[in-house]
């Protein structure tokens, strides 16, 4: 019972960390926060090429995060990155690494596309 306690207060701390860590690193902006924004920035889907095609926000790059690191030349550091994935664990896993190699204007679609209501492009 004891080991099952520590382990708990274990994970709440890690969890803890992390979100105060992300909160950092990107912004999270909402569906109409994200709108107001994206056009005068770099918009990138990190999800991989096969969800990007099935449909993806308009104007959308896709850069999945598993090719992000091999890609970072497509990206500017003078200009704000805007990252969506389908629900905001990819994206913010991107924000990560991009904070990493030294990007500063990061900032991320809560929910992610499948909350998203706005214009998308099918196929």
């Amino acid at each position: 019972m004891e080991y099952l306690v520590i382990g708990i207060v274990v994970l709440v701390g890690v969890g803890i960390f992390r979100y105060f860590r992300q909160k950092n690193v990107v912004t999270i902006l909402t569906e109409d926060q994200f709108r107001e924004g994206y056009r005068k920035a770099q918009l990138i889907d990190v999800r991989e090429p096969q969800e990007f095609k099935k449909g993806h926000i308009l104007g959308a790059r896709n850069i999945p995060v598993t090719q992000m690191k091999q890609r970072l030349v497509e990206m500017r550091k003078d200009k704000p990155l805007y990252l969506y994935c389908q629900s905001g664990s990819r994206s913010a896993r991107a924000a990560q690494l991009l904070h990493k190699k030294g990007y500063t204007d990061i900032n991320q679609l809560k929910g992610g596309f499948k909350k998203w209501t706005g214009k998308i492009k099918n196929g």
